[in-house]
């Protein structure tokens, strides 16, 4: 199952929504709402890291390429943030957009692959910075087994059952090789882990009620390009 098909699952007795209002916060998002509330949220985390207080719909469209009218209808749906002629107030609006996607407080993570991208991953804010903690390493090389790489030790994949119970693991992070992507992605399943974050260029297969996100820099870049062009 893909993270749209997911995000687009309405709760139960719920009112439905649509692409343009936002539902009430019991309400499941949409994929494209819940899409750009957290390219807002990335953007107000930097914005705050470097010292900015207040920012307006205009500077979020600039960095986001959300047309402004949208942000504005976005954030409205869930109350007034904003103020006319200031902004948003950026702390306000990072703890509330959190709330909205309901990523508010600490969640764990389990990171596959202490190579080049794994260590990168792991000692960078990439996933600190929003509730997201590397507590586990996985790698299948005995040679980097024990080894520290950013907060945490190297372990073997054959303890990752054990780890996922004791440490509260909700996301499984694959940093490997295409070809290595499939079996580990089956562990983290059999390890109960519901998340799946891939790296990697494989189509991982799964069951329904795991949801699998792949970032692509091949994507991202098309989606530049697609911006520069037109």
């Amino acid at each position: 199952m893909s993270f749209g098909d997911v995000a687009t699952k309405q709760g139960g007795g719920g009112a439905q929504q649509n692409e343009g209002g936002l539902g009430p916060l019991s309400d499941r998002l949409s994929l494209g709402v819940a899409a750009r509330l957290s390219r807002y949220l990335q953007v107000l985390t930097q914005a705050r890291k470097m010292g900015k207080e207040t920012i307006s719909s205009q500077e979020l469209s600039e960095y986001t390429h959300v047309n402004s009218t949208q942000i504005r209808r976005d954030l409205s749906g869930f109350g007034k943030f904003g103020k006319r002629g200031v902004g948003y107030n950026v702390d306000s609006l990072v703890s509330q957009i959190r709330k909205i996607l309901r990523t508010s407080g600490q969640h764990n993570i389990a990171l596959f692959g202490a190579g080049h991208l794994g260590k990168a991953i792991a000692s960078s804010d990439i996933f600190a910075d929003h509730g997201f903690r590397v507590v586990a390493i996985f790698d299948q090389d005995e040679s980097k087994i024990g080894q520290k790489v950013g907060p945490a030790t190297v372990r073997h994949p054959d303890e990752l059952k054990a780890v996922v119970e004791e440490e509260d693991i909700v996301v499984g992070v694959l940093a490997v090789p295409t070809a290595a992507a499939q079996g580990l992605a089956d562990q983290l399943v059999e390890a109960g882990v519901k998340i799946i974050f891939n790296y990697s260029e494989a189509l991982l297969q799964v069951p329904p009620e795991v949801t699998v996100h792949t970032s692509s820099p091949a994507v991202d870049l098309l989606y530049a390009l697609y911006f520069y062009l037109t």
